[in-house]
């Protein structure tokens, strides 16, 4: 049996872990009426990054989400799942180029699961270091993908990356840490 997709899910921004909540319950609900050999729903997560902030003069850690206002879902029935979808009562729109539901890229998903493990689906923060105006990253996620750096904050320890979710190109921003060259 093939494995199931991870797909796009369009949500009210801020509501991401909510409505993960929400998916999972109705989902779970499903399964339950239907007694179905395959859940319709094997995972449903708002994927976050972690990143530092600098707080009274000290450096602590924080988590902010990937992608605002989107949550992925890992399904092998899109369709079923979206028509679901659409009898909530709150938004959530399964994203679809035409009229095919098409999962995440295998890079893009590769990526994410690299870093991530299923029920934490956090990517942690990169470390690198400037010489001149080449960007090197020792540490991380983005450690040889810088590539996918379209700029930097240093101040905000933020890098700002570019990913491809069902062909279109969303800016987002994952941590990253400028030390001094060891």
């Amino acid at each position: 049996m093939h494995r199931p997709g991870w797909y796009v899910v369009q949500v009210q921004t801020g509501r991401e872990t909510q409505m993960c909540e929400r998916i999972e319950q109705r989902c779970a609900e499903l399964d339950e009426q239907r007694d179905a050999d395959i859940p319709l729903l094997q995972e449903c997560f708002s994927p976050r990054f972690r990143t530092q902030i600098k707080f009274r003069g000290e450096w602590r850690y924080k988590e902010k989400a990937l992608l605002p206002g989107y949550v992925i879902v890992v399904t092998r029935r899109p369709v079923e799942l979206s028509h679901e979808l659409r009898k909530m009562s709150e938004f959530a729109l399964l994203l679809e180029a035409g009229e095919t539901f098409v999962p995440l890229r295998d890079d893009e998903r590769a990526w994410m699961e690299e870093f991530t493990e299923e029920g934490k689906r956090t990517i942690p923060m990169s470390f690198g270091y400037r010489e001149g105006d080449t960007l090197v990253v020792t540490k991380g996620p983005l450690k040889g993908r810088e590539g996918m750096i379209t700029r930097i904050s240093r101040k905000k320890s933020l890098a700002y990356v570019e990913l491809h979710v069902n062909g279109v190109r969303i800016t987002t921003t994952v941590g990253l840490g400028i030390v001094p060259k060891a």
